[in-house]
């Protein structure tokens, strides 16, 4: 159960090979290490090829955000870059 005192960041997970990263996003306890525990998936992000891909759980998203979870520079960067920051979003 999330408790009003629990400061939630969104922030990439790095999973995958040595030099092949993919990444999660996730909702996770900003006080935890990054590779700690999370408290759920929110979409990933593979950056290798051509065309880096993001897949979101737009939704979901957007109820952490409104939930007051913050986004990390990184996620924030990347949501604007395919057009889900600006989208319903009043941070």
């Amino acid at each position: 159960m999330i408790t009003t005192a629990m400061a939630v960041v969104l922030r990439l997970q790095r999973i995958g090979a040595k030099k092949a990263p993919i990444y999660r996003l996730v909702a996770a306890d900003r006080r935890r290490a990054t590779v700690g525990t999370i408290i759920e998936r929110v979409g990933h992000y593979d950056p290798r090829g051509k065309d880096p891909q993001l897949k979101v759980v737009e939704d979901r998203l957007h109820h952490w955000l409104k939930v007051g979870a913050k986004p990390s520079d990184t996620v924030r960067t990347l949501l604007s870059r395919n057009g889900i920051w600006p989208k319903k979003t009043k941070v």
